[in-house]
């Protein structure tokens, strides 16, 4: 009679059991971060020095993968896109939006000219200037090398250092199936986590 008066006994669960339930739970949770990563957000770590003083060597920022799937390309978005054979091992490149399709984007006097008017660019630094590299290539306009009309499903791309960086004025429009996504906040370092 002792039994009736107490809780029935906890079965034993044996170890197997436990490690099945475990193993479901672990690739359950790979498969989820996998999921994420393929199609909604990566974490990428800035290479060099082309989109200082925004990003620095080092930082980490968070690319969201999905949005340009559902809105257009804003001029301004801090992007990562394909690399377009700007050297060995470089997978992506992360650079600002600064021109449209069909746009025409142009350099003068230092600035950036955005179908005739003055482009204002706040992110870099105090007296930096943009200056012209080369004529840009694959433009629509491609035989005037002295602006760009920005071919359709394509876009201009600027590092924010621009003498450090190598960009659409060496490799001319990104076409816009190239971007991985917009970059929107930076994790790393701690001490700079914040909005892009």
């Amino acid at each position: 009679m002792s039994g009736a008066d107490g809780p029935p006994p906890t079965p034993v669960r044996r170890p197997l059991s436990v490690a099945v339930e475990w193993l479901v739970v672990l690739v359950c949770a790979l498969g989820l971060a996998l999921l994420l990563r393929t199609f909604l957000v990566e974490v990428f770590i800035i290479p060099s020095g082309s989109m200082e003083p925004t990003l620095m060597v080092g930082n980490r920022v968070v690319v969201y993968k999905l949005g340009y799937r559902l809105h257009d390309v804003n001029r301004g978005d801090v992007v990562v896109f394909d690399n377009p054979g700007q050297g060995p091992g470089i997978d992506d490149l992360i650079k600002r939006v600064v021109a449209l399709e069909g746009e025409t984007f142009e350099i003068r006097d230092g600035s950036v000219y955005i179908d005739g008017a003055r482009l204002e660019e706040p992110y870099l630094s105090d007296g930096e200037a943009t200056l012209p590299k080369a004529p840009i290539r694959g433009c629509a306009n491609e035989a005037d090398a002295l602006y760009c009309e920005v071919p359709e499903g394509a876009v201009i791309v600027l590092g924010d250092s621009r003498e450090d960086s190598r960009d659409s004025r060496f490799f001319g429009p990104v076409d816009v199936d190239d971007i991985v996504g917009r970059a929107f906040m930076k994790i790393w370092p701690p001490n700079d986590i914040g909005g892009v």
